[in-house]
């Protein structure tokens, strides 16, 4: 039987059974809180857990031996905004709206996964980076489901990490001691902005602890400040070096590994508070990354082989631009130590909430919940038929994962597969060998699509 703690047993008295989540003998009980932390820009291979030997991530490490780490699941598109977007609807970029770092706001009456979860009785809150809906917009957080929102709108005020404002709902929140002395630069520097998410985040889960909530805690740690990073020679913005101030490394790179270990350390203070409020066994935590390792503000990928034996970064839909860490833990009910294959992508996340929280899964969505994968019943778990990727900077490039296969078009060809079961680093070409796969594979791929007059599909105009 499913371990239900009294405090959890107590909350849920009258909010009946949990839908498709069989909790022990059918127990009334309170349905799970939903956390979701979302890196920004983390690679697969920077975490200890994903073979990182040289930066430290003990508590994210932690996390992976007491829940579950997928090897092969994927990000929503190469960079942030059209990544959030596949996150937050269920949708994959041939589909969702948002499906490049252009502003275009969320709709009135989109599906989000908040709203879902709102309209089931959860309390939602974002803190961090949102990117989806500027002041005034159909896409702000609390016009989308969110009840309260602390944070960035715009993504490329998210490169500051001593903003001289954050957003507060629909108010600027002055932050006293931070003066730009340009765009993105500050001058003077005193509050951190990820230390400000941390905060926000442990006190909406204090106040908001009665009942089951959402937490979508948007970290923009380690993305570079692009800005700084022009005029001082690197834009890895962090107080302090910590554990790595005498590392005969570049700069860069200390302030780039300082970076990724504050977001292990906040990943442990939020577990921590978790326990000690007696909602740790009332919450699952999911882990991720919205897209591959950057090299911008001075940052080397191959310095700490953020990328692992993936091939590609940020902007590319090789696997090193689009695959994620990915983590999800419940204490007694996703197993402990578990690693599965099982290859699932950001739009899957919108119906595994619903199903989590007993809601009814919208129709139309491109995602499947992965419950049975977290509840350890492979059997019961619906596939994808394909994983499906576009993105328009540079050059039209497409991509599809079926099985094995990974295939990947650039504006018109030719199209390459590569066998990742023998050939992980998408190093070796087979389309020659297999043509017809290739015309299986190219015709997945113009078909997977709708038409957007944001992103027409075509190839860009040389720049």
């Amino acid at each position: 039987m499913t371990r239900i703690s009294r405090r959890a047993m107590l909350a849920g008295l009258g909010v009946g059974l949990l839908g498709s989540v069989q909790m022990g003998a059918h127990a009334a009980r309170r349905r799970p809180n939903i956390i979701f932390i979302l890196a920004d820009d983390l690679g697969y291979g920077d975490l200890g857990c994903y073979g990182q030997t040289r930066v430290q991530t003990p508590n994210i490490d932690q996390m992976a031996r007491e829940g579950m780490r997928f090897t092969d699941a994927y990000a929503g598109s190469t960079v942030c905004a059209p990544s959030r977007c596949c996150l937050m609807t269920g949708q994959h970029t041939g589909h969702a709206l948002v499906r490049g770092n252009a502003l275009v706001p969320l709709r009135d009456g989109e599906v989000t996964v908040a709203r879902v979860l709102k309209e089931a009785g959860y309390v939602t809150g974002l803190v961090g980076k949102w990117g989806l809906g500027e002041p005034g917009s159909t896409g702000l957080p609390r016009k989308q489901g969110f009840d309260s929102f602390f944070g960035y709108l715009n993504q490329r005020n998210a490169h500051s990490y001593y903003p001289p404002f954050l957003w507060r709902n629909e108010a600027r929140e002055p932050l006293e001691g931070n003066v730009e002395v340009r765009y993105n630069v500050a001058e003077q520097r005193s509050q951190y902005s990820h230390d400000l998410f941390t905060k926000e985040a442990l006190a909406f889960i204090e106040r908001e602890r009665a009942k089951p909530f959402f937490l979508y805690l948007a970290y923009t740690i380690p993305h570079a400040n692009n800005e700084r990073g022009g005029a001082s020679g690197h834009g890895m913005e962090v107080p302090s070096r910590g554990r790595y101030e005498h590392e005969d490394w570049p700069d860069p790179q200390k302030c780039h590994a300082a970076m990724i270990s504050r977001l292990d350390r906040d990943v442990g203070r939020l577990f921590e508070h978790l326990r000690r409020l007696g909602l740790d066994d009332d919450t699952i935590v999911f882990f991720s990354s919205d897209n591959g390792p950057h090299k911008e503000g001075g940052a080397d990928p191959t310095f700490f082989e953020s990328a692992g034996p993936l091939r590609g970064l940020k902007r590319d839909l090789y696997d090193g631009g689009i695959r994620a860490p990915f983590i999800v833990r419940w204490p007694g009910h996703v197993p402990a130590g578990e690693v599965t294959g099982h290859c699932c992508a950001f739009w899957d996340f919108l119906p595994t909430a619903a199903d989590l929280a007993g809601a009814k899964i919208p129709e139309g969505l491109d995602g499947i919940s992965i419950l049975p994968t977290l509840r350890d019943r492979p059997r019961r778990q619906k596939q994808h038929e394909y994983l499906y990727w576009e993105f328009h900077e540079g050059a039209y490039k497409r991509a599809i994962r079926i099985g094995h296969h990974k295939a990947v078009l650039i504006n018109e060809g030719p199209l390459e597969i590569y066998d990742l079961n023998t050939d992980l680093g998408e190093r070796t070409d087979i389309a020659g060998q297999h043509p017809d796969l290739a015309a299986k594979y190219l015709a997945i791929i113009e078909g997977a699509r709708t038409d957007s007059e944001h992103w027409p599909g075509k190839i860009p105009p040389p720049r």
